[in-house]
């Protein structure tokens, strides 16, 4: 196995039914991806434009400034005091680094990745690289032996699946009896809705309620992509086990896996200004708002979904059949095919249209 076996890129599937969407009088409402419409904060868009004297080589660890905002905020944001900048390491955005960690980690052939069952597919991309084996599983109990690396995605792309300290303290314990690093993608920790999501922050996999008084095979991910609108700019970072992040460092200097210097500097002024991070959750909320009781009253099932940036929708028929219902009317989703074998009935539907096209989808909903 290796990169000559990956499948064609997933959504190259999907055109047919954009075509279809794309035939509605009144046109095409794409909610089928979570890329950022709205702009990016200024406070950061000026940071950025500071920094463009990048004469010089960025450093692949990160500036001092970079590694101290993510400690502070992991502290201040996820309840994870005690880290340092050793904990600490920038990435070029989250995929580069889902994708690659198996290779990073020196997994290959006869190694096990586990991954969630209903997930982003970059995570048995990454095994595939490695030439490792990727295996879907939710239970820790039922977690293999053989395991090298276990991913988790809390809240869940695309279901929203968010797992509680006791969960993740399980999940901690298995991989620790395992020998395996315990990877969780964390990306949407900041867009909790429902549920003691809606009053409590998600839990990091870092969390001192979960760890058991060590970080040790512990590793969490996370994105500037949809909290500060950064999806352009590749900003992201992971913390946890400093023994892990010194060997995910010597590698990435001999890859030259560095995050460009302005960027570094825009991702320091992001991480300490909350601000703009409440103001993007609100517009997302009202987006939201409007189209979970649509769908619902046009017949579909929201499962999941108490965090995350996705409403996960079901009529119990296959997921095809939804696209083109949907696509009849002008509306594009994401098929749950793309998100394993376990998921073949649901539609992602992403929450970053603009709110007149979210309105919109709404009222078309309303005649299905």
């Amino acid at each position: 196995m290796g990169v000559r076996e990956l499948a064609d890129y997933p959504w190259d599937a999907v055109a047919p039914y954009r075509e279809r969407a794309a035939q509605h009088p009144a046109g095409l409402i794409d909610l089928s991806i979570g890329s950022p419409v709205d702009p990016t904060p200024e406070v950061i868009r000026r940071a950025l434009a500071e920094a463009t004297d990048a004469h010089s080589y960025p450093q692949t660890v990160g500036t001092a400034a970079l590694r101290q905002a993510i400690v502070d905020w992991y502290a201040r944001r996820r309840g994870v005091p005690g880290l340092t900048p050793a904990n600490v390491l920038p990435t070029i955005g989250s995929k580069e680094l889902v994708a690659l960690l198996p290779t990073l980690l020196g997994l290959g052939p006869g190694d096990i990745v586990v991954h969630p069952r209903v997930a982003y597919p970059t995570y048995e991309v990454g095994a595939t690289v490695a030439g490792a084996t990727a295996v879907a599983s939710d239970d820790p109990a039922e977690w293999p032996e053989g395991a090298k690396l276990i991913w988790i995605n809390t809240p869940g792309n695309p279901d929203g699946r968010t797992w509680t300290v006791p969960e993740l303290a399980s999940a901690v314990a298995r991989a620790r009896e395992l020998g395996a690093v315990l990877a969780s993608d964390e990306c949407y920790a900041e867009l909790g809705w429902e549920g003691p999501w809606a009053t409590e922050p998600v839990p990091s996999v870092l969390d001192p309620r979960v760890t058991g008084g060590t970080r040790q095979g512990l590793l969490s991910v996370y994105s500037l992509s949809k909290q500060s609108n950064l999806a352009g700019y590749r900003a992201a970072f992971l913390a946890g086990c400093s023994a892990i992040v010194a060997d995910l460092l010597r590698a990435r200097k001999h890859l030259g896996l560095m995050p460009p210097g302005p960027v570094q500097h825009a991702m320091t002024v992001a991480l300490g200004d909350d601000e703009h991070v409440a103001a993007q959750k609100a517009l997302y909320r009202r987006r939201r708002d409007v189209l979970k009781p649509a769908l619902e009253a046009a017949g579909f099932r929201i499962d999941g979904s108490e965090a995350g940036l996705y409403l996960w929708a079901t009529e119990d028929r296959d997921a095809w059949e939804s696209m083109g219902r949907l696509a009849d009317a002008g509306i594009l989703a994401g098929p749950g095919h793309f998100y394993g074998a376990h998921s073949g009935d649901h539609v992602r539907l992403a929450l970053t249209a603009p709110l007149p096209a979210v309105e919109e989808a709404a009222r078309r909903l309303t005649g299905l």
